[in-house]
């Protein structure tokens, strides 16, 4: 293939929450290449948002019920992980519901800081009675991916952590067809279908995720190596970590409370452990000591054994 590739990006239908692109002409095979790798990263590798956590007044756990509200507490989380949130900072942002019955509760009705948008304040979350009262406070998180609860489990009364979508990105579908150049019948066109979740227009999601891919392809092309640090300096960072306590180097709460029960305090005590002892800490395990052994591999640290 000659040349740079030029073809052409419609947006040939749009709306809020979706958008139907049609690129062409591409040179045959390119549609199926561009659609596949196009549809893995909006899916999988954009940053979004999402209620994370929750402490309503008066509840302990979530299996149980609030007086005068309708929904047991599960089903008000359930509801709570529905809302769609727009934040992109990177400490978590608080929310709050301040209630009194009779109050049908939507999104709308809780408050949060400018920086978080809620993209759809409509949503019924819990229907309260006359007199009955509904308070709780939420952290709100941006991220990649998809977060399971557990990893912020903390074992601490009334705190309840959600299990977390962050993804904007809820649907891609594409089909390529034949198109027409000229004479010549064997170009392809893409049709390329994004469905998000209102927190993003639709093309800026294909921006972002095109801007990644180029992000890889250019580390082929044009690699940068990692930048050799002075040896003295790199000694002098590392005595300053293994002083970090175990909550300083980004841990989930949950793993940083049991190896701090467990006595290990510092990095200089995760160090100086051997493998085979944190995996049999209470509460840890394997997948947990791995969260810890790539903590401590961005400071340039690893076990002793």
């Amino acid at each position: 293939m000659a040349g740079e590739p030029i073809f052409d990006i419609k947006e040939e239908e749009k709306k809020k929450d979706y958008s139907r692109f049609v690129i062409s002409p591409l040179e045959q095979g390119y549609g199926n290449t561009l659609g596949n790798s196009l549809r893995r990263v909006l899916l999988t590798s954009l940053s979004g948002a999402a209620i994370v956590s929750a402490r309503i007044s008066n509840v302990k756990h979530q299996f149980t019920s609030l007086k005068g509200m309708h929904e047991d507490v599960v089903e008000f989380l359930l509801n709570l992980k529905k809302i769609k949130v727009a934040y992109s900072g990177d400490d978590v942002a608080k929310g709050e519901i301040s209630i009194t019955g009779p109050k049908e509760v939507k999104a709308s009705d809780i408050k949060v800081p400018p920086t978080v948008k809620i993209a759809n304040p409509d949503l019924v979350v819990a229907y309260l009675n006359k007199g009955a009262k509904l308070e709780a406070k939420l952290e709100i998180a941006s991220g990649v991916g998809y977060s399971p609860a557990d990893e912020r489990a903390t074992g601490e009364v009334g705190f309840i952590p959600l299990d977390a979508s962050f993804s904007p990105v809820i649907r891609v579908n594409f089909k390529v067809e034949e198109t027409r150049v000229g004479r010549l019948t064997n170009f392809d066109k893409l049709v390329l279908e994004i469905w998000t979740d209102g927190t993003v227009e639709p093309k800026e999601t294909l921006m972002s995720s095109s801007k990644i891919l180029m992000s890889y392809f250019n580390q082929i092309v044009n690699p940068k190596k990692p930048v050799k640090k002075d040896t003295e300096a790199v000694g002098s960072a590392m005595g300053v970590a293994t002083k970090l306590s175990v909550e300083e180097i980004g841990l989930p709460t949950r793993v940083a409370n049991a190896l701090v029960r467990s006595g290990f305090e510092t990095v200089d005590d995760l160090v100086k452990a051997k493998r085979e002892a944190l995996v049999k800490v209470r509460n840890l395990g394997e997948k947990s000591v791995k969260i810890v052994e790539a903590a401590l591999g961005e400071r340039g640290l690893s076990f002793e054994g």
